[in-house]
């Protein structure tokens, strides 16, 4: 039992993976309808499919006692494709359907060349074990899918702005900020001001403007560790 219950993590890992993977295919369909659904859409569900199983993988490793070398690497390469290469697709074919040239439109790859700095730096950084130097790569997917949602209502922002977004946003990534992790390690409030501050205003913008209510709440989170007190100086994902 205890030999099949290991392999119970990155299995899940392995179901992150294949949503990122089927994330970049729908990238690369944009404007094609799948049943009833968009591939756009499509694409957005599996990244945040993936995201719910990159929160679980860890969870049933933790529960499970089920740590392993193997797993780290792997959870890395699946949080790459899902978190770091579709979104990456995502934006490069947006810009291209809205008209940017092939050179403007190239710079969405930096959002895939940060992620994979910004998780090999994870994976040697000690002091990352209860918050994060820098913005966790999922928060950069869930960001980028409220950024797209946005454009499909109120339209391409142009090339200036998406240049800007996407250097900023990939260049977090690999920054020294503090930022704190949203795991509760217990539910008080006291203790979680900034986590239960975070989550509810992400339920407010998602009520309030839809799937581009996610950006405004990671914009939100930027913000609140920018702002907020010092972190812990262990760090996360």
């Amino acid at each position: 039992m205890k030999s099949i219950t290991s392999y119970i993590p990155n299995t899940i890992t392995c179901l992150n993976l294949l949503s990122g993977c089927g994330a970049v295919f729908f990238a690369f369909n944009k404007g094609v309808s799948f049943g009833c659904l968009s591939a756009m859409e499509w694409a957005f569900v599996l990244i945040g499919a993936a995201a719910v199983f990159d929160f679980c993988d860890g969870l049933s490793a933790r529960l499970l006692h089920a740590y392993s070398p193997l797993g780290k690497e792997l959870d890395s390469l699946s949080d790459l494709v899902s978190f770091g290469l579709a979104p990456a697709f995502l934006v490069m074919n947006t810009m291209l359907s809205s008209g940017a040239s092939m050179w403007v439109a190239c710079l969405a790859l930096m959002i895939a060349l940060m992620g994979a700095l910004r998780l090999a730096k994870f994976n040697v950084d000690t002091r990352q074990t209860t918050s994060f130097v820098g913005l966790p790569i999922p928060a950069n997917a869930i960001f980028w899918v409220g950024a797209l949602s946005w454009m499909q209502v109120h339209g391409y922002p142009g090339d200036i702005v998406m240049a800007v977004l996407i250097l900023a946003v990939s260049l977090l990534m690999v920054s020294e900020i503090k930022m704190f992790s949203l795991k509760f390690a217990e539910l008080s409030f006291r203790g979680n001001v900034r986590r239960y501050t975070v989550l509810a205003a992400a339920v407010f913008f998602v009520a309030t403007e839809g799937v581009a209510g996610f950006a405004w709440a990671i914009v939100l989170y930027v913000l609140i560790s920018l702002l907020g007190k010092k972190t812990d100086p262990d760090t996360e994902k």
